[in-house]
């Protein structure tokens, strides 16, 4: 029984060696599967989850920004904050007017983005991409769920008088 026990993990890494597989045949071949989606708040924030971590990245919208105007100053929240949905997390203010943001979902501030603070006008030139305002780690991944996708925001920004 002892040598049985013995040869048969001998005889496997023999057959992994001499076989097309090889060791190295997960990592190369069967890539973990990532999906990003973007929602939307009827409050005109967008957050883009990665359902591999579980982060979303929270911005506002096109159509928030150019209603706001030029971007002068951002209010951040402060990372490691454990944040409801619906809770505000920061406010953006513009020559034209100011705006409280609102946490999209609940969870925990995992980062800001810092370069905000130098550049508000981010916001202005790329907010769904360098004018990204934090990250949260989702303790309810079902609320995101909740939220408006891409066709509903854009029926919703076209039901309150603008098509964007």
């Amino acid at each position: 029984m002892l040598a049985t026990s013995m040869l048969r993990p001998t005889l496997l890494r023999s057959i992994v060696r001499s076989s097309s597989i090889g060791a190295g045949f997960a990592q190369r071949h069967m890539a973990v599967r990532t999906i990003v989606t973007t929602r939307y708040t009827i409050e005109h924030e967008w957050i883009r989850f990665d359902s591999s971590s579980s982060i979303g990245t929270i911005g506002i919208t096109d159509y928030a920004q150019k209603s706001l105007g030029d971007v002068v100053y951002v209010e951040l929240p402060t990372p490691e904050t454990q944040v409801e949905k619906g809770e505000q997390i920061g406010a953006v203010e513009s020559v034209k007017a100011a705006s409280d943001i609102y946490a999209p979902v609940s969870g925990q501030i995992e980062e800001v983005n810092d370069a905000l603070g130098d550049e508000p006008g981010l916001l202005n030139k790329s907010a769904h991409d360098e004018g990204w305002l934090a990250k949260i780690k989702l303790s309810n991944p079902s609320e995101f769920e909740q939220l408006l996708n891409d066709d509903a925001y854009k029926a919703f920004c076209a039901g309150s008088g603008d098509a964007h």
